[in-house]
């Protein structure tokens, strides 16, 4: 099947290599104007200035009933579908009533300390069934696409139990082998430490050790194990012996790191070789400038995932972006989707809130939301451009008078229709 879109208004972000984008680089977001763009069944083959339009398609028509032209000459934009590397899309129920606690007073610490927030999460998700965990992430999926994601990695950590992971796991691999989406599952099983094990951290550790990691690697469940370090819940001393656990069974570290508090979360990090680092709310000069050192130094070569949306919900600083970037690091954006500190997996509302909020350009906020959030996910070679080879994802714009009015007008939908793997969602 065939697929050409003629007279696009613009093409954004057409590379013809792609690998993670640091610093000044995030500013670069090569487009063409009055464009098309050729879709060969699944796949993006061929794209240009209207100008150099290969003759063969001058006069495409319907040469069989698979075969569509498009023609976008009404002001519409072409972008590479969001890729979203950080969500926890399978849970078991939502949590307003926290949400109104907060309003009252309550911070996140003293939600989780009173045997809320995640464990609440948990205490749900271990008595319902991995079919009802099942069709409520699908759903969840399914109004993702329509909002122009193609991408999503999908964490466990809401069961605390091996039973409860391996059935939030198991769960991810089934939406893997039915969605369209690409989708790359993490387990998180040291998401916070269950009530039993409150006082005693080394035997919940050698259940996530010696109990859960070989099932999830025998079944291969995950593609990277993650833990949430923070006061309160993993230091930085027992974050490492569980990612060096992963990293033995083949799990590369993706991690939770400087939410709430500074505890050594980026510097293990760091030394384990993490694809990323997520979250960074609370993040130092020193620490900026220690980031800075280990992308342009080569000794670490991942991405610092930030997440406005929960910061915005949690009513915490927005993270540094802006120093981040002009330190030279690699920023991506991510959703955070999740019952408890970010309940909605929007991405075009965290491109708006990375540019109000954290003063990023829209080239930036664009670039780290697409090939950034892609290389964040090790799908860099699939997905997050619009380069010859590359899954046709792709989301189309209502007709817009520029680029920047996509973020600019944050309350507005402007996805008009969303192709995934070169099929439209419906």
């Amino acid at each position: 099947m065939t697929t050409i879109f003629t007279n696009i208004q613009q093409l954004v972000n057409t590379r013809t290599e792609s690998h993670l984008l640091h610093g000044n680089e995030l500013k670069n977001l090569p487009c063409i104007e009055k464009a098309y763009l050729i879709i060969e069944d699944d796949e993006i083959a061929g794209y240009g200035s209207m100008s150099d339009l290969p003759t063969a398609y001058r006069s495409f028509g319907a040469r069989s009933v698979h075969d569509h032209r498009f023609d976008l000459a009404s002001g519409q934009f072409i972008l590479p579908c969001w890729c979203d590397s950080h969500t926890h899309l399978v849970f078991a129920g939502s949590r307003e009533n926290e949400f109104v606690d907060k309003i009252q007073g309550l911070s996140y610490a003293d939600i989780a300390a009173r045997g809320g927030g995640i464990l609440n999460s948990a205490q749900k998700l271990n008595v319902t069934s991995e079919e009802e965990l099942f069709n409520g992430a699908w759903q969840r999926l399914q109004e993702l696409s329509k909002l122009g994601t193609g991408a999503v990695e999908i964490k466990s950590g809401y069961g605390l139990t091996t039973e409860g992971e391996l059935k939030m796991l198991r769960v991810i691999k089934k939406l893997k082998e039915r969605s369209n989406l690409s989708i790359k599952s993490t387990f998180l099983g040291a998401h916070a430490y269950p009530l039993e094990y409150k006082e005693n951290h080394a035997e919940y550790i050698d259940c996530i050790v010696h109990e859960m990691l070989p099932v999830i690697a025998a079944e291969k469940l995950a593609d990277y194990i993650d833990v949430f370090c923070e006061k309160g819940f993993f230091s930085a001393e027992e974050t490492e012996t569980i990612c060096r656990a992963g990293l033995a069974h083949g799990l590369k570290p993706k991690l939770h790191v400087n939410q709430l508090n500074s505890i050594g979360g980026i510097e293990t990090g760091v030394g384990l070789k993490a694809v990323s680092l997520d979250h960074l709310e609370m993040v130092s000069e020193k620490e900026i400038q220690f980031l800075s050192n280990a992308s342009l130094s080569g000794s670490w070569t991942g991405a610092c995932t930030l997440l406005p949306t929960a910061a915005f919900f949690l009513r915490l600083p927005f993270q540094s972006a802006r120093a981040l970037i002009d330190a030279g690091s690699a920023v991506a954006l991510a959703s955070d989707y999740n019952p408890g500190s970010s309940p909605s997996g929007n991405m075009n509302l965290v491109v708006a809130m990375s540019c109000i909020q954290m003063k990023m350009l829209p080239e930036e906020a664009i670039n780290a939301a697409t090939i950034n959030g892609a290389c964040a996910m090790e799908l860099e070679r699939e997905v997050g451009t619009i380069t010859v080879g590359k899954k046709a994802n792709l989301m189309i714009t209502r007709p817009m008078p520029s680029l920047a009015y996509l973020p600019y007008a944050f309350g507005s939908n402007m996805i008009d229709k969303v192709m995934i793997r070169g099929n439209w969602v419906e």
